[in-house]
C-alpha cells in the first residue's frame, strides 16, 4: 500500500471547523494508517493507509465527525493523481498562488458542469476536468469574483480547493526521492 493525500475539506478556514493537525495525524494513527504526516493547517493528510485508500478517506471522515462534532469529506489523491492534476491545469500560471485545483468526490455529469457556465465568474475562470476542478483567480482568492461554493454546489459534487504551490509540495512529500 502506497502512501496517499487525505484533503479534508473547509478545516481552520474562514472561521469554520477547528482541528489541530496533531489530533489529525493521531486519529489516522489510530485508525491503523502509517507513514503519517500533515502540511500546513489546513487539512493535508499524508498517510498510508491500512486498506483501499477511499474506505480509510470514509472511515476518517466519519471519525472526524464522531469525535469533533462536525462533518467534512475527505478526498483521497495518489501522486499520480495529483501530478496529472498540476500537469492538465489549463490556465497560464502567473502566480501559482492564484491557481487552484480542487479535488472534487466524484467528476460532475455534462449536465450540471453546462448549467455551472451561468455562474458569474467575472475576471476568474474555472475549467472541470475528469474529477478535478481547476480554477484561476485574476485578483487571487482573497478578492475571488467566482463563488466557489456556488459553483461546487451548482457542479453537484464537493471538492476542496489546493493552490498550485500546495499541490507541488504535496506530490514532493508522497514521492521525496522525486520519482
Amino acid at each position: 500500500m502506497s502512501t496517499h493525500a487525505f484533503l479534508l475539506r473547509a478545516v481552520n478556514v474562514g472561521g469554520t471547523a477547528k482541528l489541530s493537525m496533531a489530533e489529525l495525524r493521531a486519529l489516522a494513527a489510530e485508525l491503523g494508517a502509517t507513514d503519517v504526516a500533515t502540511y500546513i493547517a489546513s487539512g493535508n493528510l499524508l498517510a498510508t493507509p491500512p486498506g483501499p485508500p477511499a474506505e480509510f478517506a470514509a472511515t476518517l471522515s466519519g471519525a472526524v465527525e464522531q469525535r469533533y462534532g462536525f462533518s467534512r469529506e475527505v478526498i483521497v489523491r495518489d501522486a499520480a493523481a495529483l501530478r496529472a492534476a498540476l500537469a492538465e491545469h489549463p490556465f497560464e500560471v502567473t502566480d501559482a498562488a492564484r491557481s487552484f485545483v480542487a479535488p472534487l468526490t466524484a467528476a460532475p455529469d455534462p449536465a450540471a458542469i453546462a448549467a455551472a457556465a451561468t455562474v458569474p465568474a467575472g475576471d476568474d475562470a474555472w475549467a472541470v476536468i475528469g474529477d478535478d476542478l481547476h480554477v484561476r483567480y485574476e485578483n487571487g482568492a482573497g478578492r475571488a469574483q467566482l463563488d466557489l461554493a456556488r459553483l461546487l454546489r451548482v457542479l453537484g459534487v464537493a471538492g476542496t480547493a489546493r493552490n498550485l504551490r500546495t499541490i507541488e509540495t504535496l506530490i514532493g512529500m508522497l514521492e521525496p526521492s522525486g520519482s
